[in-house]
Parts: structure tokens; sequence; C-alpha cells
């Protein structure tokens, strides 16, 4: 079931909430827990009942590990031996799903064979609660998670606000904000609050996400070449996708957590901003890259063993963060780029040197713009068509009206003739592009929204228009795109 669906918003949502609240409010508290993991469930299996079984399954190993792992009873195996074994079996579950084919066809690549390929369908959200309850298990090696029940822990794993596309959430951040007596009443200024981010993140995906998910796609799915602007805004239309259909998400599932009481971690914090890489990624996917630190970076040595180990670790962090996000070289190839981007800013800071501070955040947002393509392109030959015409290859065209003043460019390759072809000749992609700058460079984000949130006509209003526009808009399907990961 989608966040921008009728029947999340006007069916599963509404009558989730009254039930949940009126069994509060008659003390029904075991009951409560039973019926909120119900609907998350329900919620998931709308998609596809066949995940169901695989999640339920990694729930109870993973609990059934968890509780042996936190115990002080001593085992046959080591305590250690087992957090091996119980995160290999976790890696092996994504693995097999998510990377068997690219497996097999690099097999068949190498050595010239003919394996049939799978085609498994991939378990909505498999890679988000493999990541969340792995780091569950390493908390419970640590002796930091007795005394959860198995219904308290299934909650934290199927919570439907973050389930399907995060944030990776920890037990400590969770599990205590469902016992809180608090938590169990109506909060009519978190319900206002929760809906008011709810509505900015519906806005952002269904309008601006959405919108720019048209250009991008033909740009990257259907034209055959683009010439030098048609490259450009195919490349900043999806980076402006991207960057506002995980925002809305993030909104939204921080919207509805708060009807429920429960307060999400910050997952996006305006990463186009940032004026390195390594602010990049203290912004974009928050959660993601605390993981990877704690659960990665940090257990490979992090920067306690020099320079030459510093740069392995960081290498490999990126690279295993970008296998996570899809099974393709061209993820490979992005994890590779991030993870040199950090080495290089490592290497640029020990040495004391900086850049101004337009000139930093023009570098770090071009290379996250370029690197995009290879994270967006479904082959090497969509990457490469929209790379050749960003530097020119395809050659530079501009519209039959500039000709007569700016002919004398012809002599530089420039041509005059019908320039957006490719992308269906809309004129409007140019202000949405500047739009989108304006947007994510000097607007407030929604952390910042809810840091600052007060009840009156203004936010009612706002609030009231962005769910309106989106409401109406919403005449088709449209995923989310971290629910490919």
């Amino acid at each position: 079931m989608l966040f921008n669906s009728y029947e999340f918003i006007f069916i599963f949502l509404p009558i989730t909430f009254l039930i949940y609240f009126y069994l509060n409010y008659k003390k029904f508290t075991t009951l409560n827990k039973y019926f909120l993991l119900f609907s998350s469930l329900f919620f998931y299996s709308w998609w596809n009942i066949a995940y169901l079984p695989i999640m339920l399954s990694s729930i109870l190993f993973n609990y059934t590990m968890g509780t042996i792992l936190s115990s002080e009873k001593k085992f046959i195996f080591s305590r250690k031996t087992i957090l091996i074994f119980s995160i290999f079996m976790n890696i092996a579950l994504l693995g097999y799903f998510k990377y068997s084919d690219f497996f097999l066809e690099n097999i068949n690549l190498a050595f010239n064979t003919h394996i049939d390929l799978l085609h498994l369908a991939l378990p909505l959200a498999i890679s988000f609660f493999t990541f969340q309850q792995i780091a569950y298990l390493v908390s419970s090696y640590r002796q930091e998670t007795k005394g959860y029940k198995f219904i308290d822990y299934s909650i934290f794993v199927t919570f439907f606000p973050q389930l399907i596309a995060g944030p990776i959430v920890h037990h400590k951040e969770m599990l205590p904000q469902f016992e809180q007596s608090q938590n169990r009443r109506l909060n009519y200024n978190n319900i206002a609050l929760g809906l008011f981010i709810f509505s900015i993140g519906l806005f952002k995906k269904v309008i601006i996400a959405d919108t720019f998910a048209v250009w991008a796609t033909k740009g990257f799915d259907t034209a055959e070449y683009l010439n030098f602007i048609e490259a450009w805004v195919t490349s900043l239309s999806y980076t402006f996708q991207l960057y506002f259909d995980f925002s809305g998400y993030t909104d939204m599932a921080i919207g509805l957590a708060l009807l429920f009481n429960i307060r999400l971690p910050i997952n996006f914090n305006s990463p186009y901003k940032a004026l390195d890489i390594q602010d990049f990624w203290r912004r974009w996917h928050i959660t993601l890259s605390r993981f990877l630190r704690d659960h990665i970076y940090i257990p490979l040595g992090g920067n306690r063993h020099g320079s030459v180990r510093l740069y392995t670790n960081l290498m490999i962090t990126f690279i295993l963060g970008g296998i996570w996000h899809g099974a393709g070289w061209t993820f490979v190839l992005w994890g590779f780029m991030h993870g040199a981007a950090l080495v290089i800013h490592r290497i640029w800071k020990e040495m004391g040197l900086s850049l101004p501070t337009f000139l930093a955040w023009f570098v770090t947002f071009n290379f996250i713009n370029i690197s995009w393509v290879f994270f967006r392109a479904n082959e090497w030959s969509d990457a490469i068509k929209v790379l050749s015409g960003m530097v020119g290859l395809s050659g530079v065209v501009l519209p039959n009206f500039l000709a007569k003043k700016l002919g004398f460019l012809e002599s530089y390759g420039v041509t005059f003739h019908d320039w957006l072809n490719s992308l269906g000749g809309d004129m409007m992609m140019f202000p949405w592009i500047v739009a989108g700058f304006i947007i994510v460079l000097f607007f407030k984000n929604s952390n910042e929204r809810l840091r600052n949130f007060k009840l009156n006509y203004f936010s009612l209003f706002w609030a009231g228009i962005a769910f309106v526009l989106s409401i109406l808009s919403l005449n088709k399907v449209s995923e989310f795109l971290y629910f490919n990961f």
C-alpha cells in the first residue's frame, strides 16, 4: 500500500488511527499492540502477500537469535559465533533475493556459461528490515536488548510508517516510546504537526518529484540520444526527483508516526546544501550512514590504524553501500565514486586546503549530480548517453528564434532547430528546475519546520493547500524510488 494512494489516506489510516486510540482509551494495551502489528502486516501484505512469510520468518529468527545473544546462559557455541551466524543468515537471505541474478549474470559473462537466471521478485523492504535487525542483533550481543517481548520486537520491525523505506531505526529510539503511558493518549499537537508534515511530504512526492520524473524517464529510458541542454535537464530532473521523492517519503513517515505519538529519527537534512561530500553524507539518508559507520566502517578499524587503512575502510564501506542500493555494476561504481570522493576530501582537509563557499557547494553539487547518473541508469549505455550529452559530445542545440542573434555560434558547432525533441519539447522544465534549486537551497527544511511549528491559520492554510493539490493529482500509481532498494 502506498502512502500516496486514496485507500491509504482515506481508509487504512483513519481506521487504524481510530481503533488504535480507542483500544488505548479502553486500556486494552496488549490487544492494542496486536492490533497495531496486524495493521502493519496488512499494510505490508497489500502490495503482495507472498512477501509476508519471508518477513515473518526473518522476524522470528532474529528475535530468537537476539534472545539467545542477550541471555547470560552458556550455549554450545560462543556468543560471537552465534552473532556471526545470525548476521550471515540475514545477509544470505538478502543476497539470495537481491543478488542471485547479478551473480549468475557475471558467472555467465566470465566463464561463457549459460546458467538460467532465477528472476526472483525482490521482497518489499527487505534491505531495510534486514539492516534494522542486524543492528538489533549487535545490540543483543552487547547485552542491550533484555526484556523485550516478541510482540514489542515485531512492532519495532513492522511499524508501518517506517517499514518500507526507513528510516533504519535503532531499538532504543523506537521501543521505549510505545511503553510510555502519555503516548497512548491522543495528543492534538502531535496530530496537527503530523498532518502538517505529512501534507508537505505528500506535496513533495506527488506534485514535485513526479513532475521531474517525467523528464528524467524520457531522458534516461526513452531518448536515443541527448544534446547538451537535454542531457543536463535529464540529469538535474533526476537529481531533483530523487531529492523530493525521498524527502517526501521521509516527511510522510515522520508525520504518520507523530499521529501515533512516535518520533522517528531525522533521516534527511537539506543534503544539497552540503559544502563537501562528508557533509552530504551527514545530511542524506542519515540512518543508513549511521548503520554503515557503526557496523562496517568502525568494525573495519575506522580511522584508528593510519591513513592507508582509513582510506581503505572508507572505500570498502561505500562500495558496500552502493551494492546495498542495487545489484548492478552501476551501483558499485556509484559507491566507488563516493568512497573515492571521501578519500580525496580527507586528504584535502589534511593538507589544510579550502575553497570559497560557493565554489565548494558548486563542486559538491555537480559531483553528486553526475554520480546520480550512474545511480539512475538501467544500463551502462544509458549513463554514457547522458554523460556524453552533458559534455557536449552529442552537440549543442539552441532554439530557432535565437539563430539571428547567436548565429555566429554555428562556427563553433552549435546548431539551431527543435532543441528539446527528446524530452517532449516541454519548456516548463526550466522554471521547474529553477524552482527546484530555490527550494532545496533557500527554503527551510521539514526538520526546521518541526522545531518551529505553530498551529495557526497560516500553517493550516498551507497544509490544506498542499494536501488538496496532492489529492487532486493522485491519478496514477507512483511508487517511491527507495522501494526498489
